[in-house]
């Protein structure tokens, strides 16, 4: 028999309003930590009338780098976009997920997921 693993669920969301990536982007979610976690939901809604673009990227802790999961993506005016379908994005302590290219302040991003205790980590 396979033992259940006890989580907590998180819910983030933002405004983007940073206008470069890296060290400079809106940071929605960082992975706590002593924790792994299990990103379910990855959404981003447009309030403006016109077409914006927005970046998400992934910050990897263990190698202090930055990856783009979504890159200079256009959404249309008052439209969204889910970035998670049946897929899953796992993190581990001290991992984020950041935003950027919003100047407009008119894009919302939201994320939710599983958050695992590990003392190994």
């Amino acid at each position: 028999m396979v033992a259940s693993r006890e989580y907590s669920t998180v819910t983030k969301g933002i405004t983007v309003t940073a206008t470069s990536g890296g060290a400079s982007s809106n940071v929605i979610y960082t992975c706590p930590a002593k924790h792994d976690a299990e990103l379910d939901f990855l959404h981003i809604t447009n309030g403006s009338s016109s077409t914006q673009n927005v970046s998400i990227q992934w910050y990897h802790a263990e190698s202090n780098t930055y990856h783009h999961i979504l890159n200079d993506k256009s959404i249309a005016g008052k439209d969204v976009y889910n970035i998670i379908t049946s897929d899953r994005i796992y993190l581990h302590a001290g991992d984020k997920i950041t935003a950027f290219d919003g100047a407009s302040g008119s894009l919302e991003v939201f994320l939710s997921g599983k958050e695992f205790y590990n003392p190994n980590r």
